[in-house]
């Protein structure tokens, strides 16, 4: 695939007639902009935010040129063919990241979990033939990896065996090696066919499923971005009941191949290590919004994915599992077929723009076990469920185009008291598909990951392009281990919570992107670990409390 790409952008080279573009998940500045200038009704209301990245040219989204001007974005640097030929070069990206004590990767792509310095460097160029687009836009990863404190010594044996359930039905490995990481990816790049708002491609882009800012439950841009075939809109399409937007995805999700920490460990004469299968996963995915035109602003969504390993596929020649199966009553297990080597999940997304009062809210609900039929579905409509509720919105100030902008988002990913009666286990780990749903060892989802919850509210000045602002953040770790480990002990004092406090800058400059995010962390029981003391009462038992200094930012350099 490489080689295809970099003969097909060399023809591009000769020969071409660019329409337009897309603004790649993480660049700085400009989603969240456009996002602020929907909610003061200055930019198309009928996107829904639901899917991105965000295309833009004569046949995607329009955007008003005082608004957000592409030409200045998009650097024109080759025309021929008496100006129908045109080549631009993309802005090149440079990520820096560094963590004092552990990592706290977040939403940033290809970067990893490291403690120390990661940059991440990209740069590329984009091209048409008449309906043909291609983006080329690859990355280069490189992070010190440096070693830190992981799951404790301290604990048991049975606490450690405990803990491998998570670590043995998901690819989320503690470190990456024991030495500096490099690494290179095809990054934000694509090849596709685009007529009528509509594109049939293949890409590795980084993608989003549904409205939420902070934590996407069903796709985020928290790992890498996958090979993948895409179908999908590339603008709202316009129907006599309203408008509709969807993204058909079929793509190869790969392990990290690193394992998790101290594999040699025994329970009982036995290895709690399980090594994982060498084995690729066929990966399947359907998303639907859809804006009716009799509610302003209000947009319905549906998400569903599919994820098996690719002999699984090969052997029963199930190549459409995201639309078939919805229920388990219509599960085929004869001829040596079993269904529950499929991971699955499925559910229900809203966003509701209110341009009048410059503001929106959000949901998701999605569940990672499928109901056996609709009345179990009715019945017990908790099991396996996950939830992200937002309100963002901006209020005026007394300077021009000026405003105080204002996002709280909740997410709840633990498991629900159903599960003393019907265990799901956590989100994003499955029994049978054992790298969970993850690509080079990162959530393809919500970055807090299994088991966890998250407050996060943030508040920032913003004016055009610019903002400065803070956010406080309460993130709670994998309460369906801690539950699991510790019922049978009813020590209810190991909650590892994160209390993070933020300060972030978008600014733009002449020729510069820039966006800066730095936070330190208070985390509390770190790794669920306390220090056990005779003698004193239960409350004012220390734990391991440790603090994290994470630095991030992101510059663009506009041609």
């Amino acid at each position: 695939m490489r080689r295809i790409y970099l003969c097909i952008t060399f023809f591009c080279l000769i020969c071409a007639n660019l329409l337009g573009q897309t603004i790649p998940l993480g660049s700085p500045l400009i989603e969240d902009y456009l996002r602020r200038q929907q909610l003061l009704g200055k930019f198309d209301t009928t996107f829904s935010f639901n899917f991105r990245p965000i295309n833009f040219g004569p046949d995607r989204m329009s955007v008003d040129s005082s608004i957000f001007n592409t030409s200045d974005y998009f650097q024109e640097e080759i025309r021929f063919l008496n100006g129908a030929g045109k080549v631009k070069i993309l802005p090149p990206e440079f990520r820096f990241s560094y963590d004092s004590h552990h990592p706290y990767s977040r939403n940033d792509g290809a970067m990893i979990r490291s403690k120390g310095a990661q940059t991440l460097v990209s740069a590329g160029i984009y091209t048409e033939i008449g309906p043909l687009s291609i983006q080329f836009k690859p990355e280069f990863v490189r992070a010190q990896n440096k070693n830190y404190p992981g799951f404790p010594d301290s604990f048991d044996g049975q606490k450690w065996t405990q803990r491998y359930v998570w670590f043995n039905l998901s690819d989320i490995p503690e470190r990456y090696g024991d030495d500096i990481y490099s690494k290179s990816h095809l990054g934000q790049s694509s090849i596709r066919l685009n007529k009528w708002g509509l594109s049939l491609g293949l890409s590795s882009e980084n993608i989003w499923w549904g409205p939420s800012i902070r934590n996407s439950i069903m796709m985020s841009n928290n790992a890498g971005g996958f090979e993948h075939i895409t179908f999908n809109t590339t603008r709202p399409q316009k129907t006599p009941i309203g408008h509709f937007e969807w993204q058909f995805v079929t793509g190869r999700l790969e392990g990290s191949g690193f394992t998790p920490p101290d594999t040699t460990r025994m329970d009982r004469g036995r290895l709690i290590y399980v090594p994982k299968i060498d084995d690729w996963r066929y990966f399947q995915s359907i998303s639907l919004s859809y804006a009716p035109k009799w509610i302003p602003g209000l947009s319905l969504g549906f998400v569903r994915w599919v994820q098996a390993y690719s002999e699984f596929i090969k052997r029963t020649n199930d190549y459409f599992p995201a639309v078939s199966n919805l229920f388990r009553e219509n599960d085929d297990n004869t001829g040596g077929r079993d269904e529950g080597q499929r991971d699955q999940a499925a559910g229900l997304f809203m966003r509701w723009l209110w341009t009048d009062a410059k503001a929106e809210v959000y949901m998701e609900f999605h569940r990672n076990d499928a109901s056996g039929n609709f009345r179990d579905l009715i019945l017990d409509s908790d099991h396996s469920r996950a939830t992200t509720i937002g309100i963002h919105k901006l209020f005026s100030t007394k300077r021009k185009d000026s405003f105080i902008q204002v996002n709280w988002e909740w997410t709840q990913m633990e498991q629900t008291a159903g599960r003393l009666l019907r265990n799901a286990l956590s989100w994003y780990i499955h029994s049978d598909v054992r790298h969970g749903y993850t690509h080079n060892g990162e959530v393809l989802g919500a970055s807090i990951g299994p088991g966890s919850n998250s407050h996060y509210l943030s508040v920032a000045w913003a004016k055009n392009k610019n903002r400065i602002g803070g956010a406080l953040e309460r993130v709670v770790h994998n309460n369906d281990f801690y539950y699991f480990a510790f019922e049978n002990s009813e020590d209810f004092r190991r909650y590892w919570v994160d209390f993070n406090i933020h300060a972030f800058a978008d600014w733009e400059f002449k020729h510069v992107n820039a966006s800066a995010n730095i936070f330190y962390t208070r985390a509390l029981n770190y790794q669920w670990e306390l220090f056990d003391e005779p003698f004193v009462p239960p409350f004012l038992v220390p734990g391991t409390d440790v603090g994290n200094l994470h630095i991030e930012f992101k510059l663009a350099y506009k041609f």
